[in-house]
């Protein structure tokens, strides 16, 4: 009885171990039809891939078909092109015609004026704005830049200088002749005057006085001299101060002594005994 017992016992383990062994075949197998359907699976997704695209030009129609449906819109965004375009072609044309036509002939240009010819001899005393009494040596013609012109010969003693003056343009430039007595003695009541100075910077009140000394008008000379003039009592003058009242009193003692025909010393003695008077 115990060799059956035995017997049975390993006939049961075996079948127990193929059992097992049955069932271990059978997770094998199952993880490889796992795996192979995982690897066809990976093999087959080029292919949705590839399938994919196909898919999406569906909507590329779509697009298509609305830019199909749309075409009336651009031709009509189109015409005023073509209109533009045809204005542009027109201008060219216009500014061809403009260019073809003769020019139009210019003005005829308008005649320098020019002033009187003042009747001057030599011998004359004159005045010149800038430069003050003046002796007048003749009038000659000379040729400047191949035209004749004709011109008065100015000298000035003092300065050493002699100047020409065209003839058509000495009335312009401020040319004169001496003041009369009248004159001079309206200068001299305005130096008796008192003085008005303005209140501003001296840079401004002196580019005034040298203003009214290049005028030549002698009683525009004399309020220059009147308001730099200054007593024993009064303040020193400042340098340039001193060089302005110098130069307008020179002019106007060279004027007062060619009309009254005195020395030039003698006239500016006069001239500041009068405002020493005031």
């Amino acid at each position: 009885m115990s060799k059956h017992k035995t017997a049975d016992r390993k006939v049961a383990s075996k079948t127990i171990s193929a059992g097992k062994s049955r069932k271990a075949v059978a997770k094998a197998a199952a993880r490889t039809t796992s795996t192979k359907a995982k690897v066809e699976s990976k093999k087959k997704m080029p292919e949705t891939l590839k399938k994919k695209p196909a898919a999406a030009k569906a909507p590329a129609k779509s697009s298509v078909a609305k830019l199909v449906a749309a075409q009336p819109k651009v031709k009509a965004l189109v015409k005023p092109a073509a209109n533009a375009n045809a204005k542009l072609a027109v201008v060219p044309q216009a500014a061809v015609k403009q260019a073809v036509r003769p020019p139009m002939p210019a003005p005829a240009a308008k005649p320098a004026v020019v002033g009187k010819e003042p009747e001057f001899s030599a011998g004359d005393y004159v005045v010149y704005p800038t430069h003050g009494v003046g002796r007048i040596q003749g009038v000659e013609n000379q040729e400047i830049a191949g035209t004749s012109l004709k011109v008065i010969v100015i000298t000035f003693e003092k300065e050493r200088m002699t100047l020409r003056v065209p003839v058509g343009k000495a009335t312009n430039s401020g040319l004169r002749r001496l003041s009369s007595r009248k004159e001079m003695e309206t200068a001299l009541k305005t130096l008796k005057g008192r003085s008005r100075i303005r209140r501003m910077m001296w840079s401004r009140r002196a580019q005034e006085y040298e203003a009214k000394i290049n005028s030549g008008d002698p009683v525009s000379i004399a309020e220059v001299v009147r308001d730099l003039y200054r007593n024993a009592g009064q303040p020193d003058q400042s340098y340039s101060e001193r060089q302005i009242y110098q130069a307008a009193l020179d002019r106007l003692a060279r004027e007062l002594a060619a009309v009254e025909k005195i020395d030039e010393m003698a006239a500016a003695q006069k001239l500041e005994s009068v405002l020493r008077a005031a």
